[in-house]
């Protein structure tokens, strides 16, 4: 990686990234096992808590994230929130081991409870700010050297910035892939108790890995009015927002669409100034505080498209994996797998299908788009949808051939259909997430401000915390319309009367359209990305 233009303290905060997934998949993968087998939930409620704890651990960020951008330094609130995020795995840990000696209750149920959004708390400073550290640490890169103009160094930047997002994800992915595979079977095999107190024990490492890089970290110094931005971008939201609602936000005739997009490049403070100067001029002008809050209201049509794509980036830790778990599962003649599992098939496929896209895909299609990054970051994200739209019509296809078989054998527990049947829905889900997700990243966090990329994290983290949210309330409404007049839910606990299958078909037309929607608000984009 380094040879391709990314420094020491980017691989390392990579490498911390990937331990940090590690730790989180290996708590979250499983965890609707953990709920419906140790604390008897049905498995609608399961579905529902899980996806109601990603989405509010997927929000935070968005509070967290103005805070870091203006009133802290990141790698103080890397520090603390880890802090926080290590508490939350050991009370997860504790909980999980005492819970065979105590009756289910109140008491354990809240313990649960408060050790889960402990952990919520601590990813939602973390993650956000250890990422927008980590591509901090080559926007402050200086080549002395090879003098070069402008526009050459915003095309290597980009180029870089690409680079890194890219083997970012790969290096999360990474850690997914061994907490999803290695910590499902520790926990459905040797225990609760070790599978959640090995990735508390990675995290804390993680910490001493993260402590042991001051050296080749570049920190940013905290610069005398930045305690006023965040009051300020505040502001300039509101003000955005009403006149959007109201007459409508129109811009003065003199400034250009490059004026805007030049403003996405510039910080909200002058690097520069000394401790005793004021704030910079962009900061006290109406108009170009108004500018920047614009920008962020310009990506609001992106992010609600791409909502649905997280709705369906959260069935593999729910449904899918209790389809599985009615599947057959033997290879061999004593050994099962674990349905969550098979969820290391996403990642699996990004891992060795990542590097593929800059060696294989990328200069391919570029001798058909003429573009040195093959394809633009919008076109990007759009073929992962797409995607993840075919993968979901593959899901129904297959629960309705397991139902069927589950019908013709009533007397049997297990279909006997292989879970491998499940494959390619995963392996198309990890397919889409290198064009989606990574688009995303370098999305979010190109199109703001730079004082405010923490803030660009935060809002693609967003996207799958309502996503998760969403999923949730869709659970909900579709249970009570179909329990209606004396029905099945199409969640029943008994999976050989689930209709699954009617949920997949609805998740895949619902992705369609926001696909359509989304390719036609691609007009009205004009990136650089």
């Amino acid at each position: 990686m380094a040879s391709k233009g990314l420094n020491k303290p980017c691989i390392l905060l990579i490498v911390i990234a990937g331990m940090e997934r590690f730790a989180f998949k290996g708590v979250a993968s499983n965890l609707v096992t953990y709920l419906t087998d140790v604390v008897k939930m049905s498995n609608s409620s399961a579905a529902k808590t899980v996806n109601g704890w990603c989405g509010f651990t997927s929000m935070l960020p968005l509070l967290v994230a103005p805070l870091a951008d203006s009133l802290w330094d990141r790698y103080s609130t890397i520090l603390f929130f880890s802090f926080l995020y290590v508490l939350g795995l050991l009370a997860m840990t504790s909980t999980a081991m005492v819970w065979p000696w105590v009756p289910t209750n109140k008491t354990s149920t809240s313990s649960l409870f408060w050790s889960l959004c402990m952990i919520s708390l601590g990813q939602g400073g973390y993650n956000p700010s250890l990422q927008a550290f980590g591509a901090k640490q080559l926007e402050t890169e200086e080549d002395p050297v090879l003098p070069c103009t402008c526009s050459t160094k915003t095309e290597e930047g980009s180029k870089k910035k690409s680079l890194f997002f890219q083997w970012w994800y790969f290096g999360i992915c990474s850690g997914c892939l061994l907490g999803v595979s290695v910590m499902s079977y520790v926990q459905d095999t040797l225990g609760w108790g070790l599978g959640f107190a090995i990735p508390a024990i990675v995290m804390v490492t993680s910490v001493v890995f993260f402590c042991c890089g001051n050296r080749l970290y570049t920190y940013e110094q905290a610069k005398k009015g930045e305690f006023k931005s965040f009051q300020d971008m505040v502001h300039a939201v509101k003000v955005a927002a009403s006149k959007v609602m109201g007459v409508g936000l129109s811009r003065q005739p003199n400034r250009s669409d490059e004026a805007e997009l030049e403003l996405q490049e510039k910080p909200l403070f002058h690097q520069g100034l000394d401790a005793g100067e004021g704030l910079d001029e962009s900061t006290n002008n109406g108009v170009n505080l108004l500018e920047i809050a614009r920008v962020v209201l310009h990506l609001l049509p992106i992010w609600t498209m791409l909502l649905m794509f997280a709705v369906i980036f959260q069935q593999p830790a729910t449904f899918f994996t209790k389809q599985g778990m009615t599947m057959k599962r033997n290879i061999g003649k004593s050994f099962k797998i674990p349905p969550a599992t098979l969820q290391s098939a996403i990642t699996v496929s990004i891992v060795l299908l990542m590097p593929l896209y800059d060696t294989l895909f990328t200069p391919l299609v570029r001798v058909l788009t003429r573009n040195e990054k093959g394809i633009s970051v919008m076109q990007r994200m759009g073929v992962g949808m797409f995607l993840s739209v075919v993968a979901m019509l593959i899901a129904a296809l297959v629960e309705v051939k397991r139902l069927g078989i589950g019908k013709s054998t009533p007397t049997s527990e297990t279909v006997p259909l292989s879970i491998f049947w499940l494959l390619p829905q995963y392996v198309l889900l990890g397919i889409s997430d290198i064009f989606t997700v990574v688009g995303m990243q370098e999305f979010f966090y190109s199109e703001v401000p730079q004082g405010m990329r923490t803030m660009g994290i935060a809002l693609y983290t967003s996207v799958f915390g309502v996503g998760s949210f969403l999923s949730a309330i869709s659970i909900s409404m579709i249970e009570y319309f179909t329990r209606l007049s004396g029905g099945k839910s199409w969640f029943s606990d008994d999976m050989r009367e689930a209709r699954l299958d009617n949920y997949y078909w609805l998740l895949a037309l619902a992705s369609a359209f926001s696909l359509l929607v989304f390719v036609f608000l691609c007009r009205f984009y004009n990136t650089k990305l």
